[in-house]
């Protein structure tokens, strides 16, 4: 069955998709690309999910993730799998090791387009990959190694399949478009576990049970495709079971049920969490969002069929809105699976006033714009005119000015200009306008960003590698630094320190020797071998002040010492 909401026309159709794909990938591979690399890794997200892949690419085991040597189970491989891949075709790097992040969110930023474009029209398509692509959680997360921009995305690609192919006639596209869906919910299956499969599910479920769509959904190729799903992602499962008896508990009972059931993973929040995520999120595009959901499902139950497609975005947002709402679990993150489907319909309400000349109608969104671009410029200058007001540094401070001040006037500039052109130039000259915004301030935030990220133990770690010697001992002392492990290119011991290291999971690693007491610690420090140590300036107070405890110090940097036991 056919859109019924302006799906493309053969007048949109005849602007050729090849050109929009190639120019959106440049503009925001450029965008998001640039500077990837002008900044250390951050602990302990970053340093984590850059270990994990260097760990798998040195053991050659790329069944069995690992963290400091440690079995860790809670995740499936999917993205280190990719970062290990570019780690050894691009090497050990910031920018190889982030190049993936900004990969999926470029490819989910071109899906975004193509379902927009196929489902409104080709005004549509552009204007949700604009707006996605200069949303402030997406660009960050996009920037940041973690799991959730690989799993939004294919996610996303599950859910856009299914609604594109639901609004298309039996034959080949249809079948493929199915074909697309049960290939992406087993990637992100892969991904991040069973919410890959299991939210899509619920989310395509609940808008065909509520709004009565049950018809346009066959055929769906569900044989041809549970074996397409099984074959993606079941292999890795059973092989990780085969490898691990204690997987299967680790993996379904604990991450799965235990993390969304209960207090476990010590991540709570509010049952308002995600509401100022989504709206903070969705800087500069907030202000349109209300218009935009209200244009989509004018006329109400009435008008469900008519408006079936915005229905379903809306069943999409609001399902997984309630999920990691109810969840015990609760990460900014978490959310971002949601953010698409916000874009495709602030895309195609900007897309119809456009159409229909009604620039007018966009005073309550740039009102919001300019007010955020003034609080924000306020912010910024405040941040390094009084630092003590952050708890900031008044070097770091110092050094952050001239970028602050200068995304303070290209938002300043934006919000005051932008709100004039529509009114002269129209909806497509705004949309540009708040665009162009954004790219100015995230091109400027790239260079502030060396000074912003917390100094970690890379230096030190550096250090380490290219003076310790076959024999030598590398502690971390009452912490655990994953950044560290990355850059020095090895794994270390462990003083009187767990954190999340799963050692429950693993015999051979609780065997090893390689996590000590404080009272073996101090025995071994008084050996013939030599150990080096890494620690926190706090953690080690009472050790340098009790004067049995020599010590060489080797390095130092704001946060973190590196001593030995020998010069």
């Amino acid at each position: 069955m056919p859109s019924l909401e302006s799906p493309e026309t053969p007048a949109t159709a005849a602007f050729p998709w090849r050109r929009d794909l190639l120019w959106l990938a440049l503009i925001f591979g450029l965008l998001f690309g640039f500077r990837l690399g002008s900044y250390p890794l951050g602990n302990p997200d970053e340093g984590r999910y850059a270990e994990i892949p260097r760990e798998m690419v040195a053991s050659g085991d790329w069944v069995t993730p690992r963290l400091n040597g440690v079995n860790y189970f809670e995740k499936p491989p999917l993205m280190y799998w990719a970062t290990a891949v570019a780690l050894k075709v691009a090497g050990p790097s910031e920018w190889s090791m982030r190049a993936m992040p900004v990969l999926f969110a470029l490819g989910g930023l071109l899906l975004t387009y193509a379902a927009a474009r196929r489902l409104y029209g080709r005004d549509a398509g552009l204007a949700s990959a604009a707006v996605l692509g200069t949303s402030l959680l997406y660009f960050t997360i996009a920037h940041i190694i973690l799991l959730d921009m690989a799993v939004s995305v294919l996610m996303s690609a599950t859910l856009f399949c299914f609604i594109l192919g639901v609004n298309e006639p039996p034959g080949t596209r249809r079948r493929w478009l199915f074909y697309g869906l049960y290939a992406s919910a087993a990637l992100a299956t892969l991904t991040k576990g069973l919410i890959g499969v299991l939210v899509t599910g619920a989310v395509m479920f609940l808008w065909l049970l509520i709004f009565n769509q049950w018809k346009r959904l066959r055929p769906l190729h569900l044989p041809t495709g549970l074996l397409l799903f099984l074959a993606i992602a079941a292999p890795w499962h059973i092989l990780a079971a085969q490898h691990n008896e204690t997987w299967a508990h680790r993996y379904f009972i604990f991450e799965h049920w235990q993390r969304f059931t209960t207090p476990a993973a010590s991540r709570p929040g509010p049952w308002y969490y995600y509401i100022g995520i989504i709206l903070a999120g969705l800087i500069p595009w907030v202000g349109f969002l209300g218009p935009a959901v209200r244009d989509g499902v004018r006329g109400g139950w009435a008008a469900r069929g008519k408006n079936a497609n915005a229905w379903f975005l809306l069943t999409w947002v609001g399902f997984i809105f309630l999920f990691f709402t109810k969840s015990h679990s609760k990460l900014p993150p978490y959310i971002l699976p949601v953010f698409p489907a916000l874009a495709v319909l602030i895309g195609a309400w900007l897309a119809k006033i456009n159409r229909a000349g009604e620039a007018a109608r966009l005073r309550f969104g740039l009102g919001v714009f300019s007010f955020v671009c003034g609080l924000l410029a306020v912010a910024l200058a405040m941040v390094v005119l009084r630092p003590a007001l952050v708890r900031m540094d008044a070097s770091q401070a110092l050094a952050l000015r001239p970028y602050a001040f200068t995304m303070a006037g290209v938002l300043l500039l934006g919000g005051i200009f932008t709100p004039w052109l529509a009114k002269i130039r129209g909806v497509s000259v705004a949309v540009t306008g708040i665009m162009m915004t954004m790219i100015w301030f995230f091109a400027v935030l790239q260079f502030a960003a060396p000074y912003i990220s917390k100094v970690g133990t890379k230096e030190l770690a550096l250090q380490v590698k290219a003076a310790v010697k076959p024999g030598d001992r590398v502690m971390h002392y009452h912490e655990f630094f994953h950044d560290f492990t990355f850059y020095a290119g090895r794994v270390v011991d462990l003083v009187d320190f767990k954190g999340e290291l799963e050692l429950e999971e693993d015999a051979a690693a609780r065997a090893s020797g390689r996590f000590i007491s404080e009272a073996d610690f101090r025995r071994q420090w008084n050996g013939p071998g030599r150990i080096w140590v890494v620690a926190r300036k706090r953690d080690v107070k009472e050790l340098f002040a009790d004067p049995s405890f020599r010590y060489h110090l080797l390095g130092q940097t704001e946060d973190h010492y590196l001593f030995s036991n020998q010069p």
